[in-house]
This record gives C-alpha cells, sequence and structure tokens, in this order.
C-alpha cells in the first residue's frame, strides 16, 4: 500500500518533532506531506491545549458545545465580513466532499474538472 510514495522499501516512522520524522533506524527527514507546515509535529503548545480538551471532552463537531461557537467567532472575526459560516470537518477528503456538495448545490452543475 505504499508504493505511492517508496517504490522500494516503505520508511517505519516512528516519532517526530519540528518539521521533521524520523524513522526505527533514527534518521531524519523532512515532512513536506503531512500537514504540519502550521506549527510542525509535538508542539508544546499544541500538546498542552490538546490534553486539557481531551482531559474535559474528547468528540468531535457532531455535538454542540460552547468551545466551537467560540472558535468559529474568533475564527470570522479574522475574515471579510462576506465569510461569517464556518464548517468544521475531520479530514481534507471530509472538506473537499463537503466543497463539492457545497458548489453542486449552489451552481446547480453536477460536473468537476480534477488536476492529478
Amino acid at each position: 500500500s505504499c508504493k505511492v510514495f517508496f517504490a522500494k522499501d516503505p520508511l517505519k516512522i516512528v516519532r517526530a518533532q519540528g518539521q521533521y520524522m524520523f524513522d526505527e533506524r533514527g534518521e531524519k527527514y523532512l515532512d513536506c506531506i503531512n500537514n504540519v507546515a502550521h506549527v510542525g509535529h509535538s508542539h508544546p503548545y499544541v500538546i498542552k491545549a490538546a490534553t486539557k480538551q481531551m482531559e474535559l471532552l474528547n468528540t468531535n463537531s457532531r455535538f454542540l458545545h460552547d468551545n466551537l461557537v467560540q472558535y468559529a467567532q474568533r475564527l470570522t472575526a479574522t475574515l471579510p465580513e462576506q465569510l461569517s459560516v464556518c464548517y468544521f470537518v475531520n479530514s481534507g477528503s471530509e472538506a473537499n466532499d463537503l466543497a463539492l456538495r457545497l458548489a453542486r448545490q449552489y451552481r446547480g452543475h453536477q460536473d468537476v474538472i480534477t488536476l492529478e
């Protein structure tokens, strides 16, 4: 299943720190594909915030919680006024699926053009 990324021997990554990932032999690799460009792996602030939240409640956005509303308000306050709605999703795949469904609903078309 790793042939897409690794033609010969797949990497066995065992840990990560900042922008780097480390394999089982301690080799360091620059991580350019795992969506870590914003804060990196194992960022102390993110770990602290995630731990604090998981100690209180560990769930997703299907249930109402004040933190979702507060985050949406803080986020939209930084955006132009016409961008005032937030959709919270779990992954890039969910985000793409939602974007397609919204575009199809808005435009009334089913066609999609993508680049490989």
